[in-house]
């Protein structure tokens, strides 16, 4: 089956979906002991998830950048997820979508959620000729997040560094049986019909 343009690939459940973030240890390591963000994380900040685990190592650089070293798996509420989706606006003016690009900055400055598509990755981290989405939070869905939608946060920076560590050894095979076992996001039409280009 020929791989769709755009969509969301992520590890969910019936009632949840997992997102990945990568912070500092002083952030990090905090969230994971206590299954919340300290007062360190900002809620004001636009703050972006990831459900795609290779996007994230992309970004992190399989948590070696610094202020990254802590990759987090964040679980969270499919209500809330949704939720976002529903009041979330594309980071990028669309003609057609838009009215016009007074219409979509508007949108944007309203909106408490934003979407991008990016390049999926392979394990590699070179760019894929499909795309994913992240999700930025911010206002009153950067509060929902931290606040009501997390489920748990899990410590995913080991799960990186074995997954690098089989790609730099040539062991692609091995390193995919690792990954997180990522599949469509069950989102109807409506959900992202204003978030598809």
């Amino acid at each position: 089956m020929e791989e769709p343009h755009r969509r969301i690939r992520a590890l969910c459940t019936a009632s949840t979906i997992t997102v990945y973030q990568a912070y500092s240890p002083g952030i990090g390591l905090p969230a994971l002991r206590d299954g919340r963000f300290p007062a360190a994380w900002k809620p004001g900040r636009m703050t972006w998830i990831k459900p795609s685990f290779l996007w994230m190592m992309y970004r992190s650089g399989w948590g070696a950048k610094e202020g990254q070293e802590t990759v987090l798996a964040v679980e969270i509420t499919r209500e809330g997820f949704e939720w976002a989706l529903r009041h979330a606006c594309l980071a990028s003016y669309v003609p057609g979508l838009h009215a016009d690009r007074d219409a979509w900055r508007r949108d944007l400055r309203r909106a408490p959620a934003r979407v991008q598509w990016d390049p999926e990755r392979d394990l590699h981290l070179r760019p894929l000729p499909y795309r994913s989405l992240q999700l930025g939070l911010s206002g009153e869905a950067s509060a929902r997040y931290a606040n009501e939608w997390i489920v748990s946060i899990s410590d995913v920076t080991p799960l990186a560094d074995e997954i690098h560590a089989l790609v730099r050894d040539g062991d692609p095979a091995s390193a995919t049986r690792l990954l997180p076992r990522e599949q469509e996001y069950p989102a109807d039409d409506g959900l992202l019909a204003h978030l598809r280009p």
